[in-house]
């Protein structure tokens, strides 16, 4: 199996750690998808990671398919409930955690071009999509919808795009007034999946 991907990418590293905590073995192949020349495209034609090929030469692309795709070989532990609503409640904060990244990508890319270019307006907007979503996502665990010492693909993918943040530097006030998104980041991280897919340091 190989994973196509991008070091840094906050979607392949939660594919990564999916793959590492089921103990599934597989071939990381470092590709740039924003390089004009690179191999992406080969396996996925939107020419964006991950992709995952199969030992049987099967493509998938897009994190989400990927991760049901993994869930598929029924390999423990099981990222996603078998019962169809608390599935879709996974995948509906799974959504919301793909959407931080989202946005923090969509600013990253805006502050990397030059400055009078840059729209204040665009970067206000992904902001104020990072502040709902990560309080969205502090009230879940309060309500005891999201449990901090979990791990799933809910809590899998909220982890990665903090650590995205963090790594960027989007949002870096992210912390305040949200102890439980905090410790269920802390939490995480201290895993070994964690560890052997944190981003390179600049």
């Amino acid at each position: 199996m190989k994973l196509i991907g991008s070091y840094t990418s906050p979607f392949v590293r939660k594919i990564s750690i999916l793959l590492l905590e089921k103990g599934i073995t597989f071939e990381f192949v470092n590709e740039q998808p924003y390089q004009a020349e690179n191999g992406v495209a080969h396996y996925n034609p939107l020419g964006k990671v991950p992709a995952l090929v199969t030992d049987d030469g099967e493509h998938w692309f897009d994190s989400p398919i990927i991760a049901s795709y993994i869930e598929l070989l029924d390999i423990a532990p099981a990222m996603i409930p078998h019962e169809p609503k608390a599935a879709l409640v996974i995948r509906q904060i799974e959504a919301l955690a793909d959407g931080i990244m989202d946005a923090a990508l969509a600013s990253v890319r805006e502050q990397a071009r030059p400055a009078a270019q840059q729209s204040e307006t665009e970067l206000l907007r992904q902001r104020e999509k990072i502040t709902r979503s990560l309080d969205h996502c502090e009230a879940l665990i309060r309500e005891g919808k999201i449990a901090t010492d979990s791990v799933n693909l809910a809590t899998i993918a909220i982890a990665c795009a903090i650590g995205y943040l963090n790594f960027r530097r989007v949002s870096p006030g992210w912390c305040v007034d949200r102890p439980l998104l905090v410790k269920l980041a802390e939490t995480l991280f201290q895993r070994e999946s964690f560890a052997r897919t944190e981003p390179p340091k600049a």
